[in-house]
């Protein structure tokens, strides 16, 4: 009798956990991020279902962030969209003006009645991903800015002090001159060049990209990247080339590689890559400061902008998942997850509450210069120039940028005609948007 009773209870267990687990709701997170980074991902999701038996996050690797907005996309006009995708910044004019597809994430929080606090933010984070008006239309994610990486090794052995970073661009010229001198192969290499050296170079300086505040104004705009600072900036990075105080290494991020292997000494790349960078080099072997300036163009740097990507949220959902993914963005953006995200990746903490918990923690003093991101990007209060980017077309547009600096590294073109050049072909990538657009 006993044994009967025992297994009508044990049944009636399994039944209820099988309930329990059916009831859960599930949100549907597509990402980009492959590798270490995508591990880390699951985690997060993890810990929040731990945390909680309502929700269950399923996240997708879908490829690039090519791959992930184009399957998206895809998926969202089959009715079959995830809740949340994530979108580098590049693609945010394009997520804005898809139209009928979006969840402002302001709205979604209003709507689901869960706390949200705009002050909360760092500045160039939250404003690069808002309406003009302040009005949150992406959550922040992986957010990063670029930073100044230099071998403390190389630099003692080329006799220039391996604590000190060059803070002009002039000094990094006359650095590398001695690294090469010294038996370097190279003495910088820049990461992501259009976003390092034409973006943020523009930002640094208080220099327009595009007219109508960099895009945030409208659709129709013009580039002004062909500035007199950026095409005397560019011929002194092409003169650098000729006797390998700067080797050009690729687009996007395949420039690293010419760093942490040590044939270059000095790189400027996304804050994202610090972790790998240090894993890759030791940690007490890798400097980490502000981005170099040109003292005849500015008196004193700006700030910085942003790259990486956020997490929108797609219409067309049961609205019963919609209160998950409120509470799913606001556990992703509360301190101690942040934080941690911020220590174990590179990647910026999305707000200040993040930061001073990493302050607290001791994670500064024990990795010094992990923190130089968050110091650049809050360096001043943003202005029209350097608040941000919100460009029509901008993975074309960054391609023609790539094929005309490429052309100067090469010598085919010099500064001005290839930016003279990028510029023009931009500004027909830009008509093109605006009227499919309009």
């Amino acid at each position: 009798m006993s044994r009967i009773l025992l297994s009508s209870v044990a049944a009636v267990a399994v039944l209820a956990s099988a309930q329990g687990a059916a009831a859960q709701t599930e949100i549907q997170w597509w990402h980009a991020m492959g590798g270490n980074l995508g591990e880390t991902v699951n985690a997060l999701a993890e810990q929040f279902n731990s945390s909680q038996k309502d929700y269950k996050v399923i996240p997708v690797y879908k490829g690039s962030y090519t791959e992930t907005l184009t399957a998206a996309v895809a998926a969202f006009r089959a009715k079959q969209g995830p809740d949340i995708v994530q979108v580098f910044e590049v693609g945010t004019a394009s997520m804005m003006a898809a139209k009928g597809a979006v969840y402002p994430v302001y709205q979604l929080m209003a709507d689901e009645k869960e706390p949200f606090d705009p002050k909360s933010f760092i500045g160039p984070v939250y404003s690069y991903y808002s309406t003009t008006d302040g009005k949150l239309l992406s959550m922040p994610f992986n957010s990063s800015t670029p930073v100044f990486y230099w071998n403390k090794e190389e630099f003692k052995k080329a006799g220039l002090d391996p604590d000190k970073a060059p803070v002009t661009w002039e000094e990094v010229g006359e650095d590398g001159k001695k690294l090469v001198a010294s038996g370097v192969k190279c003495g910088f290499t820049p990461q992501w060049q259009t976003w390092t050296l034409i973006e943020n170079y523009g930002a640094w300086h208080n220099l327009p990209f595009a007219t109508k505040e960099n895009g945030f104004g409208g659709t129709d705009i013009e580039l002004k990247f062909n500035d007199p600072a950026r095409i005397k900036f560019i011929g002194m990075l092409a003169d650098w080339v000729k006797d390998k105080r700067m080797v050009y290494g690729g687009r996007e991020g395949k420039s690293t590689a010419l760093f942490t292997s040590g044939e270059c000494a000095m790189h400027i790349a996304s804050s994202g890559s610090a972790s790998a960078i240090q894993k890759a080099l030791g940690a007490e072997n890798v400097g980490i400061g502000m981005m170099p300036y040109s003292p005849d163009v500015i008196a004193k740097p700006q700030n910085s902008i942003i790259g990486g990507a956020t997490l929108w949220v797609l219409k067309g959902r049961p609205k019963a998942e919609y209160k998950g993914v409120a509470k799913f963005l606001n556990f992703l953006s509360s301190p101690p997850v942040q934080a941690k995200w911020h220590q174990e990746t590179g990647y910026v903490p999305i707000t200040l509450a993040a930061y001073k918990l990493t302050q607290e923690s001791g994670f500064y003093k024990k990795f010094p210069g992990r923190d130089v991101a968050v110091k650049e990007l809050t360096l001043n209060p943003p202005t029209a120039n350097s608040r941000g980017l919100r460009i029509g077309n901008f993975v074309q547009i960054r391609d023609v940028e790539d094929e005309e600096l490429e052309a100067v590294w090469s010598g085919k073109k010099d500064a001005k005609s290839a930016l003279d050049e990028a510029v023009k072909r931009g500004n027909e990538l830009l008509r093109k948007f605006d009227a499919a657009n309009k």
